[in-house]
């Protein structure tokens, strides 16, 4: 293992930051939450864009979210090969372990990944056709979304796969069969949200308007 190194200087000067403030004025809290293990209520899956911050949007603390992140917030379909499928992992552990109650997708502004698979699905990035790409067949989920879009500018047709993005995700949790049951005896409800890192706007999914909603 010579090929790791240390922490970075900085980093370890806000870890020793937190340590003597943040940890030591709620050292009780963090005690139980050791003790007493996890009970989120929710599982947020967002985007591992820096920029998402997911706890402080809704202002939570330690233990409030079970948050997965990956590239562009996908969610691929229910695909039980013996695989190694990391996200997959996470949607069943906290559905069937945890037994949280809202499953949350939460796309972005501005999203690299969507942006990505919008040039690769346009034919001008075919760098990410190739087989060897990690990110290109992890893309791969979000094609049906590119086919639904409407005619207009790239930008505006980017900004439509975002959200588009969510959706399919969400489409594709309902193959998961322990999602669909959860979801059909209504002990777990999923919810899409769209957030505007600009301006810090949140625009939620409204099924019934088939459309998405400010709040």
């Amino acid at each position: 293992m010579n090929h790791v190194r240390p922490l970075p200087e900085y980093l370890i000067k806000r870890y020793h930051g937190w340590k003597a403030t943040t940890y030591a004025e709620n050292k009780a809290w963090y005690r139980r939450l050791a003790d007493e293990g996890q009970r989120p209520r929710a599982m947020v899956i967002s985007c591992c864009d820096s920029r998402v911050h997911v706890t402080a949007l809704f202002g939570a603390d330690q233990g409030e979210f079970f948050i997965h992140r990956n590239i562009a917030n996908l969610v691929p379909t229910y695909d039980p090969d013996g695989g190694n499928h990391g996200t997959s992992a996470a949607v069943e552990y906290a559905v069937n372990a945890l037994k949280v109650s809202h499953l949350i997708v939460m796309g972005h502004s501005g999203c690299g990944g969507v942006a990505g698979c919008y040039h690769m699905c346009s034919g001008d990035a075919p760098e990410l056709e190739e087989k060897t790409s990690f990110v290109g067949r992890w893309m791969d989920n979000l094609r049906p979304g590119f086919e639904r879009l409407q005619d207009g500018s790239d930008e505006d047709r980017k900004a439509e796969l975002e959200k588009l993005g969510v959706l399919v995700s969400l489409e594709n949790l309902m193959t998961f069969p322990f999602v669909n049951a959860a979801v059909k005896d209504g002990t777990l409800s999923l919810h899409g949200v769209w957030n505007d890192i600009g301006d810090g706007s949140l625009e939620v999914y409204d099924p019934e308007l088939k459309s998405y909603q400010p709040i």
